[in-house]
């Protein structure tokens, strides 16, 4: 074999090679293409999330509010039962001495019915 020969066949064996690798970088670059869409995508949801997170901050931070007015009006509402219920104490006490004075009459006039009767 002729040295030019074996040089074309070992230069024709180099194009082939670099043709092989040059349509497995192109493989790849098709599949970097892919991931770098894949990673678009993500970085939309990570972004959709930071909003949702952001909105549901907001809603807690109203849920929290309503919760602080609610507890304030709750103990409102009990401070005005505590002071009726003070109330029905302080009127069952003087009906009972009331009672107590009435049924006392009561027997005085019974007697005096008696006396005179």
């Amino acid at each position: 074999m002729d040295p030019t020969d074996l040089t074309i066949e070992i230069l024709q064996g180099i194009r082939e090679e670099t043709k092989k690798t040059n349509e497995r970088l192109d493989g790849l670059h098709a599949d970097f293409g892919g991931l770098r869409h894949e990673v678009g995508g993500l970085r939309d949801e990570v972004v959709g999330l930071r909003d949702e997170v952001v909105g549901l901050r907001d809603e807690v931070g109203g849920l929290r509010d309503r919760l602080t007015g609610t507890e304030v009006r709750l103990a409102t509402e009990l401070v005005g039962v505590a002071g009726a219920v003070r109330e029905v104490r302080d009127l069952l006490r003087e009906d009972r001495a009331l009672r107590h004075r009435v049924d006392d009459h009561e027997r005085r006039i019974s007697a005096m019915e008696r006396g005179t009767g």
